[in-house]
């Protein structure tokens, strides 16, 4: 039995990786979704691909760094029923790997905003609305780079610092509801991740994960889909899972 079944899950970032892999889990554990990304061919995909479930499936276009297009996509979803009972804030990146005094400015808005002020959007746009129904769960996709800095890494560790301190926060916040705030986070994750980090190199995005078996996005699936399925008096507030080759951000036992 899963807790999970018949209840709604908003999932951000939903077109690939960690995202799409939550839609399949909780598809086939009963739950009904709601997906939003900027990809909206994927989008239409994935949903096709969940119509052996007997769940409902939402999709909406939306880029969680416009705030015009969460509070629209939000006020919709909230006029067509209640909030949802999980929101899995998924959508995030990195993007460009290199010292702070070389940084390109572009990638450093595009973390900040996606992973930073994307995250608060979509917080703020839903949150009330689950505290006024007295029941929700809030998981923020975080990453071991926020427990630990890595040379190059300086801005998105701080996106991912502060993810960290926003599950935190955001826990002091809804003090005294039975809103539950926990943070999941991965370590190595073979998704499009690096590819998009190094702009399309597929060189070095394959090398990234070379010479050791990285966590697949089922795995990082799995573990929310335990979170969110506990008892509602057990909240994990920050969850940290890693392949059994990385022992942390620095070290990586390649063969």
């Amino acid at each position: 039995m899963t807790r999970i079944a018949g209840k709604t899950v908003l999932i951000t970032g939903a077109s690939s990786g960690i995202g799409a892999a939550c839609a399949r889990r909780f598809a086939a554990e009963g739950a009904h979704l709601v997906l939003w990304a900027r990809r909206r061919d994927r989008l239409d995909a994935l949903a096709s691909e969940l119509k052996g479930h007997d769940v409902k499936v939402r999709v909406d276009q939306v880029d969680v760094r416009d705030r015009t297009s969460v509070e629209k996509a939000a006020k919709a979803l909230l006029a067509a029923g209640p909030a949802p009972d999980v929101l899995i804030n998924n959508a995030g990146l990195a993007s460009g790997l290199s010292l702070v005094q070389d940084g390109d400015l572009e990638d450093w808005d595009r973390m900040i905003d996606t992973n930073v002020k994307g995250l608060l959007f979509v917080t703020r746009a839903v949150l009330p609305a689950m505290i006024a129904r007295g029941a929700g769960h809030v998981v923020n996709i975080g990453s071991t780079a926020g427990h630990q800095v890595y040379q190059k890494g300086n801005v998105y560790n701080a996106t991912k610092f502060a993810v960290k301190a926003l599950t935190e926060g955001i826990n002091l916040d809804v003090a005294g509801t039975p809103i539950r705030v926990s943070s999941v986070d991965p370590g190595f994750v073979e998704t499009e991740f690096s590819l998009v980090r190094f702009h399309g190199d597929e060189t070095r995005a394959k090398a990234t994960y070379q010479g050791f078996r990285a966590l697949s996005p089922d795995d990082v699936a799995d573990t929310i889909s335990y979170v969110v399925n506990l008892p509602g008096h057990v909240n994990i507030l920050d969850l940290i899972l890693v392949p059994a080759a990385q022992r942390s951000v620095h070290l990586v036992d390649r063969k």
